[in-house]
């Protein structure tokens, strides 16, 4: 599990072993929207008006939101997808706290996905990849 971890950009071993601690096992979470909720990364609506805003969650796990933030933060540094997705997402008049707060939302989806895909399951696809390329 941990060098699945450690090839996603932006997870060190301190942040592997934090989500690894909180995750558990496989099966403990029924979705990647209820993982995102154990560590305090769902959206919370914060609309008033005509502004149809979300903001960041404060509850949850905080030390697996810290390795979330810092995941976060280096894919903002050095990832050219996540630069250009922060690009799209303030040409649509997100602010910073929003963007952070997707950003944060998609590297839990990310995470969850690797994590739930059993050894069994990445050979498969590993197979299916190489037929599909043969």
């Amino acid at each position: 599990m941990v060098p699945k971890l450690l090839r996603l950009p932006g997870v060190g071993p301190i942040s592997a072993g934090q989500i690894l601690v909180s995750w558990s096992h496989p099966g403990r979470f029924r979705s990647e929207a209820a993982f995102a909720a154990f560590a305090g990364a769902p959206p919370i609506p914060a609309s008033s008006g005509l502004a149809n805003r979300h903001r960041l969650n404060r509850r949850g796990d905080r030390q697996l939101n810290r390795a979330l933030h810092t995941i976060m933060l280096i894919h903002m540094r050095i990832d050219p997808a996540t630069k250009v997705c922060i690009q799209l997402r303030t040409t649509e008049d997100k602010s910073p706290r929003e963007t952070r707060r997707c950003m944060k939302r998609a590297i839990a989806r990310q995470v969850v996905e690797l994590l739930e895909r059993g050894p069994a399951e990445e050979s498969l696809t590993a197979a299916n990849n190489l037929t599909m390329a043969a």
